[in-house]
Order: C-alpha cells, then sequence, then structure tokens
C-alpha cells in the first residue's frame, strides 16, 4: 500500500461526500495504489450511514465503525493502528484542512523528512480558542521541554516506520502530533491554507478542552509535582522569615501581634494550594490506575471493505 488516509469522523455527515471526492481526485494524483480509512466515533448525526454508502461505491474507502463515542484520541488511533501505507495522513473530517494540501505534504517528505506538520496560516477559530491554544502550548513546551508549534493542525504526513514506532508506544492515552514532534524524527513544518468548517460548530467546548490539556500535561511530563514541591518549600521559607519578624516585634516593640484578617487569609491560600496539590497528585494516580488496567482503549463492532491481511483477528485493535 502506498498511502494511507486516516479520517475520525464525529459530527459532520455531510462533510463526507465532498471529503470523499476531493481526497480521491487528490490521491490519485499521487497513486492509484491508496486507502482512504473512515472512522466511525459513535456520531449521534448518522455519520455510518453516509460511511457505508460511500464503502459501497469505492472499494478504496474502509469503513471502521466503534462501539460506541471513545473520543477523537482513541478513534485517531484505531485508525492509525489498521493503517498500512507507505505514507499515512491524518486530517480532520470537516474540512478546514484542505485535502489539496497533501500534494504539498507528500512533495515534502519526498525531500527526506520523517514527518510533515501541516500549520495552518490563518486560523478560522475565534480569538479566545486562539488564546487559549497559545496559551496551553505555553505551557505545555516547558513543561515537557519542547518546542511545539500551537499552530499544526492535525493535518500531517508520517512515513511507515514512525507510525509503527508511535504504535508500539505502550501508553493508551496518546497525543498523535504532540508526540510526533517528542520523536524527534526529521522533521518539517509547512504552511497550509485553513477552511471554514464545512458543517456545525466544534464538539470541543471550553470544558472538554480543559480536560484534554490536563491529560496531555500529566500523561507526557512529572513537572507539576515538581512545581508544587517547590512553591511549597517557597512558601515554608517565606513562612519561616515572616515568624521571625514577628517575634522579632515581639519581645522588642512588645505586645501580641495583629493582623487576625491577613493570617486567615493566608490560611486560606495555603488551603486551596493544598488541594490543587492533592487534585494533581490524584490525576496522577489516576492515570497510574488506567494504565495498569491496560484495557483496550475502543472497540469495534464493523469493518467495511476490510483488507485480507485483517480479516484473521482483531488483536491489532488492542
Amino acid at each position: 500500500m502506498k498511502m494511507s488516509v486516516v479520517v475520525p469522523v464525529y459530527g459532520c455527515p455531510e462533510a463526507l461526500q465532498p471529503l470523499h471526492e476531493r481526497l480521491t481526485d487528490v490521491l490519485n494524483r499521487i497513486t492509484k495504489d491508496y486507502e482512504i480509512i473512515l472512522v466511525n466515533d459513535g456520531c449521534p448525526k448518522g455519520s455510518w450511514s453516509g460511511i457505508t454508502h460511500i464503502c459501497k461505491q469505492d472499494k478504496h474507502v474502509i469503513g471502521i465503525n466503534l462501539s460506541r463515542n471513545f473520543g477523537q484520541v482513541n478513534a485517531t488511533n484505531a485508525g492509525l493502528e489498521y493503517a498500512s501505507g507507505e505514507y499515512v495522513v491524518l486530517m480532520d473530517c470537516d474540512l478546514q484542512d484542505r485535502p489539496e494540501a497533501i500534494l504539498d505534504l507528500y512533495e515534502e517528505i519526498e525531500k527526506g523528512y520523517d514527518i510533515v506538520f501541516g500549520a495552518r496560516k490563518e486560523r478560522k477559530d475565534n480569538w479566545f480558542v486562539r488564546f487559549c491554544s497559545k496559551s496551553f502550548y505555553y505551557i505545555y513546551n516547558r513543561m515537557v521541554e519542547g518546542d511545539f508549534n500551537p499552530d499544526i493542525a492535525n493535518l500531517c504526513m508520517v512515513r511507515k516506520k514512525v507510525l509503527d514506532e508511535y504504535n508500539d508506544l505502550p501508553e493508551h492515552n496518546k497525543s498523535y502530533t504532540t508526540i510526533l514532534s517528542w520523536m524527534g524524527y526529521r522533521t518539517s513544518v509547512l504552511e497550509i491554507e485553513a477552511e471554514e468548517r464545512l458543517e456545525g460548530k466544534s464538539s470541543y467546548n471550553f470544558s472538554k478542552r480543559l480536560a484534554l490539556a490536563i491529560d496531555m500535561l500529566t500523561f507526557q511530563s512529572n513537572k507539576p509535582l515538581y512545581f508544587f514541591i517547590k512553591l511549597g518549600v517557597s512558601i515554608g521559607v517565606l513562612a519561616v522569615i515572616y515568624i521571625c519578624y514577628q517575634l522579632g516585634i515581639y519581645f522588642i516593640v512588645g505586645g501580641a501581634p495583629s493582623g487576625w484578617m491577613s493570617l486567615i487569609a493566608v490560611v486560606s491560600l495555603l488551603g486551596g494550594i493544598q488541594l490543587v496539590s492533592i487534585g494533581v497528585i490524584g490525576i496522577y494516580i489516576g492515570n497510574i490506575f488506567n494504565e495498569t488496567k491496560n484495557r483496550k482503549s475502543y472497540f469495534i463492532q464493523e469493518i467495511l471493505n476490510e483488507r485480507e491481511d485483517k480479516e484473521t483477528g482483531s488483536d491489532w485493535c488492542e
């Protein structure tokens, strides 16, 4: 197989037909030996029926129907673990990233790169989403000692050897683009034109984005734990200095030190910091619990146009 294109599908059934048509046109310019893997992540809008229709029309299209919604990360990994192309492309289904950009990614990777990311020139998200994204990746790059570009989209192309290394990573909650960046292979970044979302709105509200950010940080770095250790030590040193200061006033000037309100404020601050730090520790313990269970990240209900090399079992969907 020359090329595989993996597309997790959720919430945009109207985009499937134009996505298929544009992908087919682009891939036929590169090779006739390709596959398009559409992974239905329990879409409530009936995307599976659209995928079924496309699979009947085109044997190049493989439809993977997950048993329920497992989240974009797991749906992405389901498609990536099935892909067998010499080059593997990941992209979203909403057509914000132009399928035609695959031609540019392929031309770039042929220069000898192992990974080529697409970075959106002008993101179509609102200012708040862009601000949150840049703020998170500013923190992320310092937590994991990386240099991840916040403008990088899900659209990227990798060689099969890189994908095999990624699939062999034992952890379950794997964020594809950030881990690829961390892996350190020969990497290039291309600017691509972003388009408006073809249908609906993103299902990622602020709460989901925050949860994803916490998962990414705590799964890939233990620096938040060290941060609270350093914070606790710093506050302890300041507390000792303040106590010495108050004792000095008591013995030199005389009289009981005043300031009960400030004392209550300090105690409340310390209590809040303790609760947050306990919560961070709890998240890490929860991550350990989830990893030690070694439970499958997703279950596949049905595969359409399944390849012969995948018909003998389903161990690949661990």
